[in-house]
């Protein structure tokens, strides 16, 4: 009865029930909010992992733009099902650089971690231009439009740096030469800072001209490179060996 008798004091004094609202959702919110910048304390780093090159965070920002999330999840779950159709199941690392994280929460078509090499450049870039080409139950969106405009790359270097600001661990050469190596990763080998591309994101880099348009570096190209790395980037062999030994 003693705590009846409390809460209609609390009832009956407006500004000390808004105080007390406001307290409960402060300490609710710290709770939530301050681990996030401790992330280090709650992922596993895991071998194999890095920032996406720039090509890469261009073809990203598409993904994001069209929305592609909201058809495609990029999460394994730890279900027997699941791990036999994607693959591995999904490591808390490999979403430690996406800003945000793209996850999904829906299935229209199907999860796309582990799409990195899983088909050729020429099959995802038939299939952007008129999915149901190749896969005639599809109701995805053609997005042939994207070989024809070119990826927007003037400014990826200040995304680097926004990105590195919430703790992306680009550095200052990274930035500084971030229009040169996402120009140099969709010329490939043609390219005279391919070497430099390689010795800052190492050499398991994808760097070619993924949408055959040798003039151009299109937003197809950029889009392609990120979903081309999507699940490549981890070491299984040497996660596998820290499971074990635990």
């Amino acid at each position: 009865m003693d705590f009846l008798n409390k809460h209609k004091f609390l009832e009956k004094n407006a500004v000390i029930f808004l105080i007390g609202m406001l307290v409960a959702v402060l300490i609710g919110g710290m709770v939530q909010i301050i681990p996030l910048f401790r992330a280090e304390t709650v992922i596993e780093p895991v071998e194999g992992m890095r920032p996406y090159t720039p090509l890469e965070l261009a073809g990203y920002n598409i993904y994001l733009r069209e929305g592609c999330y909201n058809c495609h999840s990029q999460q394994i779950r730890p279900l027997r099902d699941e791990v036999a159709r994607y693959g591995h199941y999904s490591l808390a690392a490999e979403s430690m650089y996406d800003h945000p994280f793209q996850w999904g929460s829906k299935r229209t078509g199907p999860d796309l971690a582990r799409v990195g090499g899983k088909y050729s450049d020429e099959w995802h870039t038939a299939h952007m231009i008129e999915p149901r080409d190749l896969v005639p139950e599809s109701i995805m969106p053609s997005y042939g439009f994207l070989m024809k405009r070119e990826a927007d790359l003037d400014k990826i270097e200040k995304h680097l740096k926004a990105l590195r600001f919430v703790g992306v661990p680009y550095t200052d050469e990274m930035i500084e030469n971030a229009y040169n190596d996402a120009m140099a990763q969709a010329a490939g080998e043609r390219s005279a800072n391919i070497d430099g591309l390689r010795e800052r994101y190492g050499e398991d880099v994808n760097a070619r001209d993924f949408d055959g348009q040798e003039k151009i570096v299109s937003e197809m190209d950029a889009l392609i490179a990120y979903m081309q790395v999507l699940g490549t980037m981890v070491d299984f062999d040497s996660t596998k060996g820290m499971e074990e030994s635990e």
